[in-house]
């Protein structure tokens, strides 16, 4: 697995990281079930610190690309399908249907996406 970081870039390095990984997660060489590497070795092929790598890799594990297991390390895992817009709208539906239930406004909803991490 070729990954490859520029110092020069304002996106912090382990972004850099996992969206290469991603990438290559998504078109391949990286199949599902594939180990990758150790942070360890990862991070010394890269002159880097151990824990700029494992912030990549459990990023990776918050997007649903990579399991993380102790003594297993990092295995790639088949990219989950991108929502359909009817899937959104149904979860738009009961987003509204439980704000409605419990009366929040539309602006205690809009924070409460905020806080979630939608923008």
């Amino acid at each position: 697995m070729l990954v490859l970081i520029d110092p020069q870039d304002p996106q912090p390095i382990y972004e850099q990281i996992a969206a290469q990984i991603e990438r290559q997660i998504r078109k391949g060489p990286v199949t599902p079930g594939q180990r990758l590497p150790a942070a360890t070795e990862l991070a010394a092929s890269l002159s880097l610190n151990r824990n700029t790598v494992l912030q990549a890799y459990r990023l990776l594990r918050d997007r649903g690309l990579v399991e993380l297991r102790r003594g297993r390390g990092a295995v790639a895992l088949a990219p989950p399908e991108p929502a359909t817009d009817q899937e959104v709208q149904r979860s738009v539906q009961a987003l509204i249907d439980a704000a409605q239930r419990h009366r929040l406004s539309l602006a205690d909803v809009t924070k409460l996406l905020s806080q979630g991490g939608l923008q």
